[in-house]
């Protein structure tokens, strides 16, 4: 996906200017790297804004348009005020078509409902991560990464090594042998449930036919009450009948 947006020369810096930009409707931002010196910019904010809310904006090369020139450009850093909706500064790197960048991929997880997890064993699935961090060249950097949990077992787990990357593009795994993306887990009370039922003797057996076992149940308390009784009634007895 293509995402254009036009910048402006920012002339003052510092919080004041930074405050007074914001109030007339801008953004205060930076451009930064390749061979020309940092430039701070300013951006109509709420163009930015909505353009923030589209997850491939945060993982695509842009182009931004500053004083008649196109400059490609990746997002790198978001400032956001800590309860309003409004974007406090925003830096943005230039792209070398010729050196790899690293950038952080989200992860589109699919077919989780069709996965043995779910459907023999009413597992969760467990999205462990949804981003991973990946070293391409600026031509080959993907929007998102697919993650098909349509094999995916209970007990079992998807590592990076299993993600089908598109052609030049590696995964950073920051000394992480091989980092887990997903796992199939089940609900703790459904694990302490089965625990229970295995737990208990025959419970494995075939489920009994309902009322089967009532009439045992019966003629078994029915004799320890006759033989409470009988017991009572022996007590009651004098001492002399017992000679006799």
């Amino acid at each position: 996906m293509q995402f254009e947006f036009t910048a402006f020369p920012r002339g003052t810096e510092g919080r004041g200017a930074s405050r007074r930009l914001r109030r007339s409707g801008r953004a205060p931002g930076i451009v930064y790297g390749g061979t020309a010196t940092p430039q701070p910019v300013e951006i109509d904010h709420n163009a930015l804004f909505h353009a923030l809310r589209n997850e491939a904006f945060h993982a695509s090369i842009l182009t931004m348009k500053l004083d008649g020139t196109m400059t490609k450009v990746l997002l790198r850093d978001i400032q956001m005020h800590p309860f309003r909706n409004e974007i406090l500064h925003v830096d943005f790197q230039r792209v070398d078509e010729n050196r790899k960048i690293r950038m952080k991929a989200p992860l589109h997880f699919i077919n989780g409902e069709n996965s043995p997890a779910v459907k023999e064993s009413g597992a969760i699935i467990s999205h462990v991560t949804t981003q991973v961090e990946v070293s391409c060249l600026p031509k080959d950097l993907p929007e998102f990464i697919e993650v098909d949990l349509s094999e995916l077992t209970t007990g079992h787990a998807i590592h990076v090594s299993a993600l089908k990357l598109p052609p030049g593009v590696s995964v950073v795994k920051h000394g992480k042998i091989d980092p887990v993306v997903a796992a199939g887990v089940i609900p703790r009370a459904l694990a302490e449930t089965e625990e229970e039922v295995a737990a208990v003797p025959g419970a494995e057996a075939a489920a009994p036919v309902p009322g089967a076992e009532a009439a045992p149940v019966v003629e078994e308390e029915k004799e320890k009450k006759e033989k409470r009784e009988g017991a009572r009634e022996e007590k009651k007895k004098p001492k002399g009948d017992k000679k006799k």
